[in-house]
């Protein structure tokens, strides 16, 4: 019975599946933190880029986002690459800031819906990357 031996090889695989998908999230936070950097410059240089929605309950002045899509840029950034350099702390925060570009693109719809969108479903696909290989200690393998 090869019962051990199987368990160790879908253990490895498991392994290196989760090395995988933190690479991948790694990769696509540093693109999300670009385009935030780039929506924040856009913001900033060129207002008339963004749609202005008068009376919207989440308004906040073009410069603002601005700055708030800049800097969540950059730390979205250096988040991703402290996770594909695979630090302890990179997943949680990372978890963390995504889940403020997710609240952050969700309250800039009004002003560029499309845009917006795409960083959703990006930071969503970046979520299930960081989280995918966490398993509780009770999922884990005895032996």
């Amino acid at each position: 019975m090869s019962t051990h031996a199987d368990d160790r090889h879908a253990t490895a695989d498991r392994r290196s599946a989760d090395a995988d998908l933190a690479v991948f999230a790694g990769i696509m936070m540093v693109v999300a933190g670009l385009y935030h950097a780039l929506t924040g410059i856009a913001a900033l240089f060129r207002d008339q880029v963004h749609v202005e929605t008068p009376g919207y309950t989440y308004e906040l002045d073009l410069t603002g986002w601005g700055w708030t899509h800049l800097l969540l840029g950059a730390l979205v950034l250096a988040t991703g690459v402290a996770v594909l350099r695979g630090t302890s702390w990179g997943p949680v925060v990372g978890i963390v800031l995504v889940s403020l570009s997710l609240l952050a693109n969700f309250l800039f719809l009004p002003t560029h819906p499309v845009w917006s969108l795409l960083i959703i479903g990006l930071d969503v696909t970046v979520i299930l990357g960081l989280t995918a290989g966490r398993r509780s200690p009770r999922s884990t393998p005895r032996g």
